[in-house]
């Protein structure tokens, strides 16, 4: 069964594509915005903050009800369903980590 994407996946995602264009910071001035993609209906969502605005990075809590399965006790998105993956969206399509750190290669 496969398992929820949460806020540590996430931070262990960026640690593993720290030196490529897998992460936000390496491929922004590529045109990449930070998005996730569900892949059970083939929405893609992008990255937003609380408020609605276009988060910089992989954020959670921007992502709709009806992709989330926990929030902590203080209302804060801790887990969303596992079919959703983060990547990024450029030119009106989704990429994986893996496609945007080819796309971009490596920066350092």
């Amino acid at each position: 069964m496969a398992r929820p994407l949460t806020a540590n996946q996430l931070a262990r995602q960026n640690r593993r594509y720290q030196d490529t264009g897998g992460i936000s910071q390496n491929n922004r001035s590529e045109g990449f915005r930070p998005a996730f993609i569900d892949r059970a209906t083939g929405i893609v969502y992008l990255s937003r903050n609380p408020d609605g605005s276009y988060a910089p990075f992989h954020r959670l809590d921007g992502l709709p009800p009806n992709l989330i399965e926990a929030k902590d006790p203080n209302g804060r998105v801790i887990a969303v369903k596992p079919t959703v993956e983060a990547g990024f969206e450029r030119d009106g399509r989704f990429y994986s980590r893996d496609e945007a750190a080819a796309a971009v290669g490596c920066v350092k």
